[in-house]
C-alpha cells in the first residue's frame, strides 16, 4: 500500500504480510537466529508505518521519522528454515512523541506464537534528530489507531521483564 493511501483503522491488530526465514538467518543450532526475529519485526512495524503515514515518504516530505528506544523481545518457540510466518501489530498507547506497540510473531499457516517484542518507539525530528511531537493530522491518525486496537483483548506478556523465577 502507498503511504498516500493510509488505511482506516480497524478494531484488530494490524498484519504483516507473510514473510520466509532466509537461508543465512539459520545459525549453528538449526533454527533462527535471534537477531533475525528483530529483522521481521522491523519488517512489520515498517509496513505498519505505512498505513500510518510515516514510512519513507513522510521522512522525504515532513523531515520526521521513529527510532526505536527500547525492546523486549521473548523467544517462545523455534522456528525454522521453510516456516512462513506473519507478524500481529498492537498500538497499545501513544503520546505527542512516543508510539507503544506489541508484536506477535507466528507461524503463518498453523497459527502457533514463536516469539513477541514490545517496544517504545520515538518520533524524531530528523534535521535536529531530536525527539519531537508528531504533527496533529499524523498524532489524530495514530490515536484513532490505538482506541481501535484498544477493542482488541491485549495479548499475553505485555509489560513483561527479565527476571529469574521465584524460588519462593
Amino acid at each position: 500500500m502507498p503511504e498516500s493511501a493510509v488505511a482506516a483503522p480497524t478494531s484488530e491488530p494490524f498484519r504483516s504480510s507473510i514473510m520466509q526465514i532466509e537461508p543465512q538467518w539459520i545459525d549453528y543450532n538449526g533454527h533462527l537466529n535471534m537477531a533475525y526475529y528483530n529483522v521481521m519485526f522491523d519488517r512489520a512495524i515498517d509496513q505498519m508505518w505505512l498505513q500510518l503515514g510515516i514510512g519513507p515518504t513522510y521522512m522525504k516530505e515532513r523531515n520526521g521519522s521513529t527510532f526505536t528506544a527500547e525492546c523486549h523481545v521473548r523467544y517462545l518457540r523455534e522456528i525454522h528454515l521453510g516456516d512462513p510466518v506473519q507478524v500481529s501489530v498492537f498500538l497499545l498507547e501513544a503520546d505527542d512523541k512516543r508510539l507503544h506497540t506489541f508484536e506477535e510473531l507466528r507461524h503463518a499457516t498453523e497459527g502457533w506464537l514463536s516469539a513477541t517484542s514490545e517496544n517504545m518507539s520515538l518520533h524524531v525530528d530528523m534535521g535536529s534528530r531530536k525527539v519531537a511531537a508528531f504533527p496533529p493530522d499524523i498524532r489524530e491518525r495514530i490515536a484513532a489507531v490505538v482506541r481501535a486496537h484498544g477493542a482488541v483483548p491485549r495479548p499475553e506478556g505485555i509489560g513483561r521483564n527479565v527476571a529469574m523465577p521465584s524460588s519462593r
